[in-house]
């Protein structure tokens, strides 16, 4: 429409803002993503879950990261008191997704690949566009202030998808955004090149190199993450508490060392292994919007909600939130309505299956013996496994997770159970609304 730049202004190229772009465009609906790095760019979330598949399918990019990436076949957990135990994605045929594993990837090229086939789809891409705020006060018509260098421009859209991340453009602007006092979780990460990946489980024998693998440290609340991206080099990272997580970077250097030194298997290799990539460190790890939608704008991916990664949820509420997103977008476009209540069905959906992934990391955190149990239990392993493929979004409170807090909290009631000691301390109020 002539007094319109573009229908849709998308902050952020990023997972969740290319998978809009491509939405969008193979509907014929113009936009345009205005991104403020240059790709390829490296970034944290390198492991999937097969639900982000529907997106690839939809978007017709899945053979290419298919040939591009390491397959994933599943997720384990260890740590010093249980495990491993392994989670296979197989065990559960998942409606609509064709291949029975997801995928680890490298982020420089894996997000370049989304954003390239956005814009051979049709969508207009800009990088180095450092977005300064969106103007609301012409009703029904936003314009995005944007910066290119010294000069100020700006563009009138019908509707602004922000995507930008965990800078949450639009949730500070408007005052969105609400710190999650349970989840202030940290992360430093690198990459490591020759690292014998089975020095973890201290089995050869019982690892499985394609999966993800998650080591709970003695330390209240941390675990390490492994990752493999090639044949030969792995992503490795602490996740802790703030508390833990030092100011200056030499002290958090001698934190991951310290952390990595819990397990003397995993040291050894690790001093064994070429250190690749310097340090990288993740803060603000957990938050909510009071809203994530409004009066022509909507928010998607990172820059809505940012739960605890370790479920490996972050890329793949990404690309979902953009593919729920579409739906009622889409309609917007052709109804011309673009207010708040056009966008009710995204918003409860999204709101639903992030509770989901909130809950149960929540249980992970307080006791995760109950996890444990209930993955290796196959009255409940299917149903279990179907939250770990992705599938969180259609059951207002699966039965499998209610099952799982109720023996938390038998647990918390019973000094006598043995498991009662082994109670983590981050989330003992984590089954109360957090917001």
């Amino acid at each position: 429409m002539s007094q319109y730049d573009f229908d849709i202004g998308i902050i952020g190229g990023g997972p969740a803002g290319s998978a809009m772009a491509s939405y969008m465009a193979k509907a014929g609906i113009s936009c345009v993503v205005l991104e403020q790095d240059h790709f390829p760019r490296h970034h944290v979330g390198e492991a999937l879950v097969p639900a982000s598949n529907r997106v690839f399918q939809d978007l017709g990019i899945l053979e290419s990261i298919d040939q591009t990436f390491r397959h994933k076949f599943g997720s384990a957990w260890a740590g010093p008191w249980f495990g491993p135990v392994y989670t296979r994605f197989a065990d559960r045929e998942q409606p609509g997704v064709e291949r029975s594993y997801t995928f680890h990837v490298d982020r420089s090229k894996f997000d370049l690949m989304l954003l390239q086939h956005a814009s051979e789809l049709g969508a207009t891409i800009y990088e180095g566009i450092r977005v300064q705020n969106v103007d609301f006060s012409e009703h029904g018509r936003p314009r995005i202030n944007f910066a290119i260098g010294k000069q100020h421009m700006g563009l009138s859209v019908r509707l602004v998808v922000d995507a930008s991340g965990r800078k949450t453009l639009l949730g500070n602007q408007l005052k969105l955004r609400i710190r999650d006092e349970v989840f202030d979780q940290y992360a430093i990460y690198t990459w490591f090149e020759g690292y014998d990946r089975s020095s973890l489980v201290g089995d050869r024998d019982s690892y499985e190199d394609e999966f993800t693998f998650i080591y709970f440290l003695p330390i209240s609340n941390s675990w390490i993450w492994q990752i493999p991206i090639t044949d030969t080099i792995t992503s490795v990272g602490v996740v802790t508490q703030k508390k833990n997580f030092a100011k200056s970077r030499q002290e958090r250097e001698a934190f991951f060392w310290q952390c990595i030194e819990s397990s003397p298997q995993l040291a050894g290799a690790l001093q064994e292994a070429r250190q690749i990539r310097p340090f990288i460190a993740e803060g603000d790890y957990s938050y909510a919007m009071k809203q994530i939608c409004g009066d022509n704008f909507i928010l998607i991916g990172d820059a809505a909600r940012f739960v605890d990664p370790i479920f490996s949820t972050g890329t793949s509420i990404a690309l979902n939130s953009a593919r729920f997103a579409s739906f009622d977008i889409l309609q917007a476009a052709e109804s011309g309505n673009f207010s708040k209540q056009s966008f009710k069905t995204y918003e409860d959906t999204v709101r639903r299956g992030i509770k989901n992934w909130y809950d149960l990391i929540s249980v992970y955190y307080r006791l995760n013996m109950v996890f444990g149990a209930f993955v290796q239990d196959e009255r409940h392993r299917r149903d279990l496994i179907k939250l770990l493929q992705g599938d969180v979004y259609d059951e207002e409170a699966p039965e499998v997770l209610q099952l799982m807090k109720q023996l938390v909290r038998e647990v918390e009631q019973n000094e006598q159970h043995p498991w009662h000691n082994f109670l983590g301390e981050l989330t003992s109020e984590a089954f109360k609304p957090a917001f």
